[in-house]
């Protein structure tokens, strides 16, 4: 078990690459993904590395890759995905790469210039149009109505329309329709209401050539006297954005022009058509190669960016590296080292050798797709030390068996099995499918976490004898039928009481009998069964994970933590809830069903015990002898702390100062000044000045202090971890009567309906219990129970062995690289 739940072995290698064969090795190396790359060069600025510029060429393609791909996005052209990995390019290759970018992002740039030309120069012909066909309608308007309210007063003028239509008497254009009504106003204001004007909408929406999106707009006249006014008009046209076109005077002229206008635009449309279909084709050709592209651009990049973290050698012709890799696939790596000199041409093999180090490796847990979700909660609290236990193994059992306790229900743990069955079965095309959806994307990651917490939550729902708050009756009911149904006639209510006689048969085979799902007294039974349970699940829990420390100490070679850490912590906590554990076992064996009123309470024997307290006549002991076995039991626990407080603490110093010692004589025998490094079961020389001796220090006061912390926190966490537990009790609860409230309030309504549209009603009322079902019992309720069963694993379970002081294995992948890039 020690070898098998631990992290993988790492080591420290040094590789010697060649000049010429680095590139390929380190390709080979990323498409392996096995080894993670040390930094050599902390000190020097990114921008004075040996591959710098190389770095930023690959930049500049990647900037001209996504200019292409916005461009085929803007055209919804969608981006073919073959699944291809194609193999990285040599170096020599990036010229000619670096060629087509620059030509198809100069072609693109030149279309869209032309293309933005030629539709503002068609949306002015359009707008000129609309002038035209409204403006004679404009004129017909104003002139009946300045005949008869203005002109009238005027008989002296002979012919009023030159003298009101003149070319200095009006001006004509195109505003955005919402910016109509201030544009009346401002109008209306400046020239103090001596303008007049008319404004009819543009039924259809017309194209911005700027930014592609449709716009509603309207054409108006004002018509205006003087020069002054006409000023006026024009700087407010020009402060709305408004475009003003000439219009001529008379409507031959007008005719004409329209004439004119409508042939320009005919032969623009079709200038605009051959020019998208020319984009069209130059991006659909793009889409079929943009993935592999990207793909090749974004691997040059990372080894680039990789060979920038190797030393030099001072010849110049060969990179020394420094990798974490695993000790099991060290073979996998000379091969890769050898497909990448071969693949270069080099002559000369490339090297790898091992070295030893002080240096704390990273952490390193394989995975697959069915472990890494539960991998990833055990990371979410803590990235596990170099080779400590990981406790994802045990998760993958112990977190959907204390979810489904929470959530035991056979109904919705079928629903839960079926939709995680879903996922899993369909995981090939939804992978394929990539959707950007982050609340599917999470779900979709735990789909297996999700299906073993629906299978133990039909298990748990079985023991329960739950299906959305109904009991199944598989085996009949271990009480007497005729009893009951003389009980219901004659209080209208049934309690169950196993002490009459001729009532109880015996126990129901599998789970909680039928019958207690009809008796008042229900919730008074299941309270003391699931309490009791959760007490007697915790309590193992804790006591597993404290056994798992074992290990750890075995491992690192720490006899002392286990002397004065372990035995002293499993001693304490079995003495006091291990026998608590015993004791609910010996209540259940030695009370029946007729003499279970007459039993003591434990949870007041529990506190007289630790409160020395056995005078209490009204609860009596629970078999013979037991005020004496409970006396040595707390004696026992008590004599544990000062174990795990002071007794450590001293033989620390002790062997301290024993070390000491040793150091001092050692260094007189053979004339130097030796330090030691004191490690627990080691002792460390290293020949040093002497004036570095006095590093050697023990400060009494933290390891004390610190001890103290570590005592006082598992002492007093034993008794709020052991109540922390009793939340497996309370929301399976609260999942059950949340379940049966629903039921009773929406479903029982359509159930009972004798109305003559009862079926039409039921399923209205049926689609309203499914979906709350799904939505509260289901989403709420198991997000709940969910954050519940996290936290006793985190906060009861994880740190009674689990330091979580370490930090991840991130090796040089191509695909970890691809992933963030295409899954964003």
């Amino acid at each position: 078990m020690g070898e098998l739940f631990r992290s993988e072995e790492m080591t420290l290698a040094q590789l010697f690459l060649q000049s010429e064969a680095a590139y390929c090795c380190v390709s080979e190396l990323g498409e392996l993904g096995m080894v993670q790359f040390r930094d050599l060069n902390p000190d020097v600025n990114v921008f004075q590395r040996k591959f710098v510029n190389e770095v930023r060429r690959c930049e500049e393609m990647d900037r001209k890759l996504r200019f292409v791909e916005k461009e085929i996005k803007k055209a919804n052209i969608p981006t073919v995905d073959t699944g291809e990995n194609p193999e990285v390019p040599f170096p020599r290759d990036m010229i000619d790469l670096e060629a087509t970018f620059e030509k198809l992002e100069n072609e693109l740039k030149e279309i869209n210039t032309n293309q933005e030309a030629l539709k503002k120069n068609f949306l002015e012909l359009t707008e000129l149009k609309h002038i035209l066909r409204r403006t004679q309608q404009f004129f017909d308007e104003v002139s009946e109505y300045l005949h008869s309210n203005i002109l009238g007063t005027f008989q002296e003028l002979r012919e009023p329309e030159i003298f009101l239509f003149g070319p200095s008497r009006f001006v004509a254009g195109v505003i955005s329709r919402e910016r109509i009504p201030t544009f009346e106003r401002m109008l209306w204001r400046v020239c103090r209401g001596n303008v007049f004007l008319r404004q009819a909408e543009i039924e259809d929406p017309l194209e911005d050539p700027a930014t592609g999106d449709q716009v509603h707009k309207s054409v108006f006249i004002i018509f205006f006297q003087g020069d002054q006014l006409k000023n006026r008009v024009k700087k407010i046209c020009e402060g709305f954005r408004a475009s003003l076109y000439p219009c001529p005077e008379t409507p031959q002229e007008r005719k004409e022009m329209a004439a004119g206008v409508n042939t320009r635009i005919d032969d623009l449309q079709m200038v605009l058509n051959q020019t998208e279909d020319h984009r069209q084709r130059v991006l659909q050709a793009a889409a079929k190669t943009m993935r592999v592209w990207f793909i090749k651009v974004r691997k040059m990049k990372a080894i680039y960016h990789t060979l920038n973290l190797c030393n030099i050698d001072v010849t110049q012709k060969c990179l020394i590296a420094e990798v974490w890799c695993p000790v099991s696939d060290l073979d996998s790596i000379q091969f890769a080292l050898r497909r990448g000199t071969e693949r270069s041409g080099s002559t000369v093999p490339s090297i790898l050798n091992r070295m030893t180090t002080k240096q704390t490796p990273p952490t390193f847990n394989k995975t697959n797709k069915f472990t890494s979700g539960f991998q990833n909660i055990v990371d979410a609290y803590g990235i596990g030390n170099y080779r400590e236990i990981n406790p994802a193994p045990y998760t993958i059992i112990t977190f959907p068996f204390l979810f489904a306790v929470m959530f035991g229900d056979m109904g919705h743990g079928v629903l839960m099995t079926c939709a995680a069955l879903y996922l899993v079965i369909r995981e090939s095309r939804i992978l394929s499918q990539k959707t950007d959806n982050e609340m599917f994307n999470m779900v979709f990651a735990g789909r297996y976490i999700i299906l073993l917490m629906g299978i133990f939550s039909v298990y748990t729902g079985i023991i329960y004898n739950d299906c959305f708050s109904k009991s199944l009756n598989m085996f009949g009911s271990g009480w007497s039928v005729r009893p009951m149904f003389e009980t219901l006639n004659e209080n209208k209510v049934l309690q169950l009481d196993p002490a009459v006689p001729g009532v109880f048969n015996g126990p129901y085979p599998l789970g909680i009998d039928p019958i207690w799902n009809i008796a008042t007294n229900k919730l008074t039974f299941l309270n003391s069964f699931k309490m009791k349970m959760s007490v007697i699940l915790g309590v193992i829990h804790m006591m597993f994970g404290v056994s798992l420390s074992l290990f750890n100490h075995l491992y690192f070679k720490k006899p002392l933590n286990i002397f004065l850490g372990f035995i002293p912590e499993i001693v304490f906590m079995a003495s006091l809830f291990g026998y608590l554990i015993i004791l609910v076992f010996y209540k259940w064996t030695a009370y029946d069903a007729f003499t279970s009123k007459d039993a003591p309470s434990l949870l007041i024997a529990f506190i007289n015990m630790c409160l020395f307290n056995y005078g209490d006549i009204t609860n009596k002991p629970l078999y013979r002898g037991q005020m004496g076995i409970q006396i040595v039991l707390v004696l026992i626990a008590l004599a544990c702390v000062p174990c795990m407080l002071i007794v450590k603490t001293m033989v620390l110093r002790r062997q301290h100062l024993w070390k000491k010692h040793l150091v001092f004589s050692i260094g007189m025998a053979v004339g130097l000044s030796v330090h030691a490094v004191p490690m627990e079961g080691a002792l460390i020389l290293e020949h040093i000045p002497d004036e570095h001796l006095l590093s050697l220090q023990f400060d009494f006061g933290d390891v004390a202090v610190h001890q103290a912390i570590h005592t006082i926190e598992y002492c007093l966490g034993c008794i709020s971890n052991t109540a922390s537990y009793l939340r497996l009790w309370a929301l399976s609860l609260a999942h059950a009567q949340l379940s049966e409230v629903l039921w009773t309030m929406v479903m029982h309504l359509g159930l009972s309906s004798r109305s003559g549209g009862g079926f039409f009603g039921l399923s209205i009322i049926f689609a309203a219990f499914a979906m709350l079902t799904v939505c509260i019992l289901l989403i709420m309720e198991g997000l709940s129970a969910f954050l519940h069963a996290l936290r006793l694993h985190w906060v009861e379970f994880q740190n009674k062995f689990y330091t979580g002081q370490g930090f991840k294995f991130v090796p040089f992948s191509f695909e970890s690289i691809l992933e963030g890039r295409f899954d964003e």
